[in-house]
């Protein structure tokens, strides 16, 4: 059944087309992936299906009874109510139910007899179970947990939420309606890898249509079953996921352009021959040469494919190489504030990242990736440990927030900032590689989207020639054709690279380490994305039998065999390894001082028992025979006892 359909949608700003007879349908249960360049007309399109937005001309329908949810990409949730008034909101439905159920209970107590009551009654308590009456606070829970907000939460009010915080709401509400069609802008934004994998599972299970804008493409590869592009403001249909797409784009533009080649030697071959017809001057082949060019001119010319918009050329280059060692840090810790608002996020971080390392660092929202980056680059204060920065290290840093650029410059003053040496006409050139032509490059930086300042906070590390790039969710802002280019750039840099990202197809592709950043240190992962996950898995997994050795340790008093064990079981992490080697040490230091202690009750008793020895040898108590009684019994108890010692202090032996 048609949910969606579009037929020749045209929507333009003046002069400036966007979307030029766009025409499609949607089916129910479809779950489609709108992508495209930066200002293709992605949003615009969602905005226009959502009702946002109306057309120049084209038409579109909705089938009639189906519910719409919209996800903006800014969210702009402004409420004065708190995160969980503004959840159950959703569900007024049931609390009203359930007076009116207490009520119906309380009348037919009254009137045992009224079955007029008693069918109300069954008939709203049905209601209430299958629209979910008995589920839906859980489901608060559940879902509010996986978008990141803890029950200490709860009771904040929105207005004071963070730009992520309130679209991670956004998003949970959205959800917890369970609307017909999903329209969703951008639903990755500010979601960390373990929220994005919820998110994914979510939507896989979800019953309804979902038409989603995003860059991410491992999101799209989980998530979506068509591809429509938007490129040079006509729409292309791909029947399949985003890697389907990838593959088939390339094989349409290879035919488009060897069909264009074909074309154009065809044209060039009939240009050739008009001219030589008309060059003889004969009215015969002057007839046959008018032929040829109304046939020419007739012929629907195809645009060279590729041709319609530039791509950015992004190449690193370092200055200098740097030494061997690039950056050690041991022990690293980081907290703010102090008392009752004290905020710990790491402890006991280890790093030694080498020269042409591409290590990406990955962790929860708010673990402190960030925080970690700047004390790397010397921009902020651990509370403990130490950093060692290795000889020639020149470091470049991207901001994920662009932070650093000056939103009162025009792009070309911002350039010529950074790098006075260089003339206009040279920066003008340099900015063209990047998209910035024309009057473009006299825009206000503040004026700029995202992904315009993303290619010029580029550019301005591609020209700062370090040997070491610190990179802080690079991909962010880029459309997926600019975070290609960027990939292949990363892939040519000889020097190393730092990068903090949560896109897990560049993950896949980039890294040649990954590391996790924990509240209890830092775990490394000797490869990409899907083996960090595959070995993630085999830790879960193994963690219940960790625990069983650890118990068993601790009961037997060794965590030694435990440790022994679990490292030839394969399953061990660094934070694992670390407990049970803290385990261990204490064990044998718990060993070392009962040792200690035995062996002094053992002299101990060695004398009393030569003592006693000796006062039975004496001659004055030979004849004493209730005091050699006496001491015959304290004997054998002095001598039982020293043998209980000397088996304890042999079982510490072994």
């Amino acid at each position: 059944m048609i949910v969606v359909s579009a037929k020749e949608l045209t929507k333009a700003y003046g002069t400036d087309v966007i979307l030029d007879k766009v025409s499609f349908h949607i089916n129910g249960g479809d779950r489609v992936g709108i992508i495209g360049i930066n200002g293709a007309g992605k949003t615009t399109l969602l905005k226009m299906l959502a009702g946002e937005m109306s057309c120049e001309s084209g038409e579109f329908f909705i089938a009639a009874d189906t519910q719409i949810g919209y996800l903006k990409q800014d969210s702009g949730f402004d409420s004065d109510k708190t995160v969980i008034e503004e959840v159950e909101a959703i569900f007024s439905k049931f609390p009203k139910m359930e007076r009116e159920m207490e009520n119906l209970l309380s009348q037919i107590q009254e009137n045992v007899e009224d079955h007029k009551l008693l069918e109300r009654y069954d008939a709203l308590q049905e209601q209430y179970k299958a629209e979910g009456g008995y589920t839906y606070k859980s489901e608060i829970t559940g879902v509010l947990t996986s978008m990141a907000f803890r029950e200490d939460s709860y009771n904040k009010r929105i207005s004071t939420l963070s730009g992520g915080e309130k679209t991670r709401l956004a998003l949970a509400c959205l959800l917890l309606k369970k609307p017909d069609i999903l329209f969703l802008d951008e639903p990755t934004n500010h979601l960390d890898i373990g929220t994005l994998k919820w998110l994914e599972q979510y939507l896989k299970n979800y019953k309804g249509t979902i038409v989603v804008v995003s860059h991410d493409r491992y999101f799209l590869d989980e998530t979506v079953n068509r591809i429509f592009e938007i490129d040079n403001h006509k729409l292309t249909i791909y029947e399949g996921s985003y890697s389907f797409y990838a593959v088939e784009r390339k094989n349409r533009r290879e035919a488009e352009l060897r069909k264009y080649e074909k074309q154009k030697k065809e044209i060039d071959r009939q240009e050739e021959m008009i001219r030589r017809f008309k060059q003889h001057g004969t009215e015969k082949l002057a007839k046959r040469a008018a032929s040829r060019e109304k046939r020419l001119s007739a012929m629907e010319l195809s645009d060279k494919p590729g041709a319609t918009h530039g791509k950015m050329k992004l190449s690193f280059k370092e200055n200098f190489q740097s030494g061997k060692d690039v950056i050690m840090a041991e022990d690293l810790s980081k907290s703010f504030g102090y008392g009752s608002r004290r905020k710990d996020l790491f402890s006991g971080v280890d790093i030694d990242i080498k020269r042409g390392e591409r290590v990406c660092i990955v962790g929860a929202n708010g673990i402190g990736k960030t925080t970690l980056l700047k004390l790397l680059m010397g921009d902020s204060v651990s509370n403990t440990g130490r950093i060692k920065i290795g000889h020639n290290v020149q470091i470049g840093y991207y901001d994920q927030g662009q932070l650093l650029l000056n939103n009162a410059n025009t792009v070309i003053e911002e350039l010529h900032d950074a790098y006075r040496l260089y003339t206009e006409g040279e920066l003008r050139n340099i900015l063209g590689r990047f998209l910035f032509r024309g009057e473009s490059v006299f825009l206000q930086v503040g004026a700029l989207s995202g992904g315009e300042k993303a290619r010029l906070s580029l550019l301005k590390l591609m020209m700062s020639g370090s040997n070491v790039l610190i990179l802080d969710e690079p991909t962010n802002h880029l459309d997926i054709e600019s975070k290609e280019v960027f990939e292949e750039a990363l892939l040519d840099f000889p020097g190393t690279c730092i990068i903090v990202s949560h896109d897990r197809y560049f993950l896949n592709k980039i890294p040649t380490r990954i590391m996790e950043l924990t509240s209890e240190g830092m775990e490394n992962y000797l490869g990409a994305y899907d083996y960090y996950v595959e070995k993630k898995q085999q830790i879960e997994s193994g963690k219940k039998y960790l625990n069983e050795l650890s118990a068993k340790g601790t009961a037997s008093g060794d965590a030694g065999a435990s440790l022994r064990e679990a490292d030839a079981f394969g399953e061990l992490s660094s934070a694992e390894k670390r407990r049970l080697q803290k385990e261990k040490e204490a064990e044998e230091r718990r060993t070392k001082r009962q040792k200690e202690t035995l062996e002094k009750e053992i002299a101990q008793l060695e004398e009393e028992i030569a003592e006693i020895e000796s006062e039975l040898c004496k001659v004055e108590n030979a004849t004493d025979h209730v005091k050699l009684a006496a001491l015959g019994t304290e004997l054998n108890e002095k001598k039982l006892q020293l043998e209980d010692k000397y088996e304890a202090w042999l079982e510490l032996q072994e």
